[in-house]
């Protein structure tokens, strides 16, 4: 957000914006997909709702990033200014006028592991196996 700029000040906007890439790939540590929430107010009375993650999730693959960053970020005036500089996309497909505008590029923490799904059978099947079961041997 500028914070690298020498002229850089709260107030000041500095033109730097904020660019996420493929949000619909986050992951949660254990299955916290099924215990947390996230609140919501409508403003009216009895609006409160809590949604769990996978729910909102599927709803809008952004809004758990955008929740997320608003939290973590200071509580005053600036938050919601500093919000409009974000953009997040839930693939890789970004609008070519804002791809043009990107100058620096935080490289991926790891790889998104293939989907076990998605693997081909026969790469599965001629994976090296550890192991072999015993045929008498029940998985539980």
């Amino acid at each position: 957000m500028g914070l690298h700029k020498p002229i850089y000040h709260p107030m000041n906007d500095c033109g730097d914006h904020v660019v996420v890439v493929n949000t619909s790939e986050i992951a949660l540590p254990g299955d916290e997909w099924k215990k947390r929430a996230y609140f919501h107010h409508t403003g009216y009375a009895g609006g409160a709702s809590w949604t769990l993650a996978w729910q909102l999730h599927e709803k809008d693959p952004t809004m758990i990033m955008k929740k997320a960053i608003y939290r973590a970020m200071k509580g005053n005036l600036q938050r919601r200014h500093t919000m409009q500089r974000l953009h997040l996309f839930k693939d890789s497909d970004v609008p070519k006028e804002i791809l043009e505008n990107v100058t620096n590029h935080i490289r991926q923490p790891r790889r998104v592991p293939e989907r076990l799904d998605l693997i081909d059978p026969m790469v599965v099947q001629e994976f090296p196996k550890l192991m072999d079961y015993p045929k008498d041997y029940i998985l539980r």
